[in-house]
């Protein structure tokens, strides 16, 4: 009750003292995003023929987020799930799983060694300038994976500052646990440098990122007091750095970049009493990302730009036997218990733009991309090459009129991609303020190397892969209408509603191999469904902003084929979401609070009886609420507090959860409970 009477006050106290605020221009700027993802060039929001959402720096920095989950947990359609066994997060997107969703980092794919969008979370947050979000499949520009949509993350580039020197520290706690600077709680440290002149531009950034774990027992702890926690959240260490060197000269550009990780995730399963010996294992990552880009303008109607990348990913595993007597340690052998899994990609993409006249222009391009793998759980050493050759167009049919259509056509080494991919997109100007968007495209999504050859057989696994699958593919139909609504001096008003529904062949999930129900492995489904709406509006009044959503995302059920049952074809779940931002100018400071609420996420299941029963994980609250202040004109200090509702477990009525980790009937994991956060921002500029 205190938490609801506090936020009632506080939203009370937004407006009563923005009649006080000079307008912040920055803000009011916002409803004139620029936007990338998908276009021929830099695009206002409301010129791109694509439905897309910005989240700015600026946004960024308010929620002092540590990772990119943090920055889309309120945003309409998102929903995550954490493996508390692996210690890995995956995300959902308008009904639909991580291994439907392409990850962007500037425009070149993020590498993942299996269908979860971990790479997600191993993104340096201190070099993000901007998040982009396209719903509804990207697969003629993009490519593979990309029928739910796209998240391209964009990096910061140097200012117009000759040298900036940039530091941020942040102190937070997990729950009710904290040690000061390292240990129990999450710890941040990040230093940024960034020179430019005329024409060279050189940027470098380092960051350790060090939670101390969650609800965990004493390493001295035996194993079944580890086992009686349920809801142990696994320490996790990373060391982020980064380097972008650019050249650019008249009408050329050219930067290279290169992004590092070491990520260690520690595992604790208690001591045997009988011998004081307890098994503690370790999942070290390193991941190297390379990246070339450049652009060429030759002239008023043609532009070229390139893209090359390469990326270096292995995940090791490493499980010793502690001796708490002595303190000595051997390796175990243990079946899966010492293993190294190993990936790599790279990735060229070349395009062209001409531009045959104000009405008509042709982005042409052709993309070549190899994945490998190896490793003790890789069946063999595979590669998959990938060619394609893509065609889009942009039609001004006239002044009210937008059209883009688009082909790809793709050739795979080791699986039948579908021969032509093909997408329409359309934007209508009704009115001076209101747009319709329609659009249709085709997507694909190809097998990963690790859904095709992977086998992971231990104690309590016996998981295959299946070199046999088809690529996914799917249909979808789109929409939105956007009206720009009011504008009127300090007042601005926008609002959206957009709606889509998708229907995809082949799609892969987990399920038992039919020659042996022992064996888990993975099948293509011959049919799967979402569809659903949402509503977006954006308020800005002097230096108060806020926004207010809804989404309603229909699932589908794959019982209501069967007449017996009578189930409805889409079990249903509701999202709100509110992001309020208050600028106080005479105190250089801000208040923002966060929030959503996700509700009820619904199945049906056969029961034994042969009956349907519907099953659901449990709704929920959360929110941010954080401070901002400027101290002087280089420092900043940020406070908050993060899960504001202390949700650490999400109730489940669920026999099994899905996935290779599922725990019948069990609660979900959520967070690690409500955070109080106090951190430090630090930047000198020399002009």
């Amino acid at each position: 009750m205190k938490i609801y009477l506090s936020i009632a006050l506080l939203l009370y106290g937004f407006v009563a003292v923005a009649q006080e605020i000079k307008v912040d221009t920055a803000k009011a700027n916002d409803l004139r995003d620029v936007v990338i993802t998908g276009q021929y060039g830099p695009q206002t929001l409301r010129n791109s023929v694509y439905h897309v959402r910005t989240i700015s720096a600026e946004r960024i920095k308010l929620r002092a987020a540590t990772n990119v989950q943090q920055v889309l947990n309120t945003e309409l359609g998102f929903r995550f799930s954490n493996d508390l066994t692996l210690g890995t997060t995956d995300i959902q997107l308008m009904g639909m799983t991580g291994r439907n969703v392409k990850i962007l980092l500037d425009g070149a794919p993020m590498v993942d060694r299996s269908d979860t969008r971990e790479s997600l979370n191993q993104i340096d947050i201190n070099t993000i300038e901007r998040i982009e979000i396209v719903e509804g499949p990207m697969s003629v520009i993009y490519g593979s994976d990309a029928l739910a949509g796209v998240i391209n993350i964009i990096t910061k580039k140097p200012g117009r500052e000759l040298l900036n020197l940039s530091a941020r520290i942040q102190e937070e706690t997990a729950g009710n646990e904290y040690e000061a600077l390292s240990g129990k709680g999450n710890h941040m440290q990040n230093i940024t440098a960034n020179w430019k002149n005329n024409n060279w531009s050189v940027l470098v950034g380092f960051s350790h990122n060090d939670f101390g774990g969650w609800n965990l027992a004493a390493k001295t702890a035996t194993i079944d007091e580890v086992n009686a926690i349920a809801n142990r959240w696994k320490p996790k260490e990373q060391f982020l750095g980064n380097a972008k060197v650019g050249y650019r000269y008249n009408n050329f550009n050219i930067w290279y970049r290169l992004d590092a990780l070491k990520e260690d995730i520690d595992v604790r399963y208690g001591l045997n009493p009988n011998n004081y010996k307890g098994i503690l294992q370790t999942y070290t990552t390193h991941r190297y990302t390379q990246q070339l880009q450049s652009e060429y303008k030759i002239n008023n109607s043609l532009q070229l730009s390139a893209i090359a990348g390469f990326t270096k990913l292995d995940r090791a595993t490493k499980t010793v036997i502690h001796n708490f007597t002595n303190n000595t340690e051997e390796l175990s052998t243990g079946a899966g218990e010492q293993d190294i899994a190993k990936f790599n990609a790279a990735n060229f993409r070349v395009n062209a733009i001409y531009t045959l006249n104000q009405s008509v222009s042709f982005q042409p391009g052709f993309e070549y991309s190899r994945d490998a793998a190896s490793g003790q759980r890789i069946n063999g050493s595979p590669t998959i090459n990938d060619y394609a050759a893509f065609l889009t167009a942009a039609l001004k049919v006239s002044d009210q009129i937008s059209i883009r259509p688009g082909l790809r056509v793709i050739k795979n080494s080791v699986y039948d991609a579908p021969p032509v991919i093909p997408s329409l997109n359309t934007k209508f100007i009704l009115t001076k303020n209101l747009d319709l968007r329609l659009a249709f495209a085709k997507g694909f999504r190809s097998p990963a190397l690790r859904e095709l050859y992977y086998d992971f057989v231990d104690a309590s696994h016996n998981i295959l892969g299946n070199p046999n699958l088809k690529a996914e593919e799917s249909n979808s139909f789109n929409g939105s209408l956007a009206w720009e609504g009011i504008q009127v001096r300090d007042f601005q008003f926008r609002s959206t509603l957009s709606g889509f529904y998708n229907l995809f062949k082949n799609r892969i999930e987990f399920g038992f191999d039919p020659t042996n129900p022992t064996i888990t492995t993975l099948i293509n489904i011959s049919k799967y469904k979402t569809t659903g709406g949402t509503l977006e509006n954006t308020f800005i009044f002097k230096n108060l902003q806020a926004t207010l959503g809804a989404s309603y995302i229909g699932r589908y059920n794959d019982l209501s084929e069967n007449a017996n049952l009578q189930t409805p074809e889409f079990a249903w779940a509701t999202e709100l979401n509110s992001n309020i931002s208050y600028t106080f100018t005479k105190l250089n400071g801000s208040i923002s609070l966060f929030y959503k609420y996700t509700g009820n996420l619904p199945s049906y299941q056969i029961t034994n009886n042969a009956t349907a029963k519907l099953v659901k994980i449990g709704a929920f609250h959360t929110a941010d609420l954080m401070f901002n202040k400027n101290l002087l004109k280089s420092l900043t200090i940020n406070a908050g507090i993060k899960n504001l509702f202390n949700v650490t477990q999400l109730s489940n009525s669920s026999v099994a959860s899905g996935g290779a980790h599922s725990t019948s009937g069990a609660t979900v994991p959520y967070s690690y409970g409500r955070s109080y956060l106090l951190g430090l921002s630090y930047s000198w500029d020399k002009l």
